[in-house]
């Protein structure tokens, strides 16, 4: 009996520490997934005025009804939905109606032989540091380059620019590409929620069709649904 037992409290401490051990390698290994997933995170950056509280996007008015716009200035579908939409969009913004949050993401820098995408993103960051954006946005748009060659350089950015109304200040921010890190920081943020094309277009957070007609129906549904909202 005395055996027996000697031998019970040996498998019952062999298992006991087989778990602890089992656990400890658990939370090890959850702790290397998390510094890596942590140290993927672009963390210093610095968004340019005007960005929402997230630093992700540039916001436009103050209604109660958020659309989020994930946009790549390289992107034809992006293009064909801005001149479609745009100044939709912009009208409801204007009429208090909604918040306008663009994602100016890099999707497809592997589509232009410079790195257009991230560096028009950047470009974007400084024309909204200097109260530019949906102007300079509209520019890039209305001269957006074709895929699979060289994209405007950084010296055509900074003449675009002036086309915006920006001057010298703009044209110093795009030449220390001040914005780089921030644009990283937007294209990544944009994969974490989901964000896999463009243009994405949500409505307080729900996704709805990259068209002036939907985004104007999903918006006076939410307003329908929310007391606070604006009549205007």
């Amino acid at each position: 009996m005395v055996r027996d037992q000697i031998a019970k409290e040996q498998r019952r401490k062999r298992t006991m520490w087989i778990s602890i051990a089992a656990v400890a390698a658990l939370v090890i290994a959850g702790l290397i997934g998390w510094g890596i997933y942590a140290g993927s995170k672009t963390t210093d950056f610095t968004a340019p005025k005007g960005a929402n509280a997230a630093g992700n996007g540039i916001t436009t008015g103050n209604g109660p009804v958020v659309v989020d716009e994930y946009v790549d200035f390289l992107c034809p579908h992006c293009k064909t939905f801005h001149d479609e939409a745009a100044a939709s969009i912009a009208q409801l913004a204007a009429d208090g109606k909604i918040t306008l949050v663009t994602h100016p993401v890099a999707y497809l820098d592997g589509a232009s032989t410079n790195r257009y995408s991230t560096r028009a993103s950047a470009a974007s960051g400084c024309a909204a540091e200097f109260g530019k954006f949906t102007e300079f946005s509209n520019v890039l748009f209305d001269n957006q380059p074709a895929e699979g060659g060289a994209g405007p350089t950084d010296d055509d950015l900074i003449v675009l620019g002036r086309q915006a109304g920006l001057g010298e200040d703009f044209a110093q921010c795009v030449r220390e590409k001040r914005f780089l890190t921030w644009t990283n920081h937007v294209s990544e943020e944009a994969g974490r929620a989901g964000v896999t094309g463009t243009p994405t277009v949500l409505v307080n957070g729900k996704p709805t069709q990259a068209s002036a007609a939907q985004i104007a129906a999903a918006v006076a549904a939410a307003n329908g649904a929310n007391p606070s909202a604006s009549t205007s």
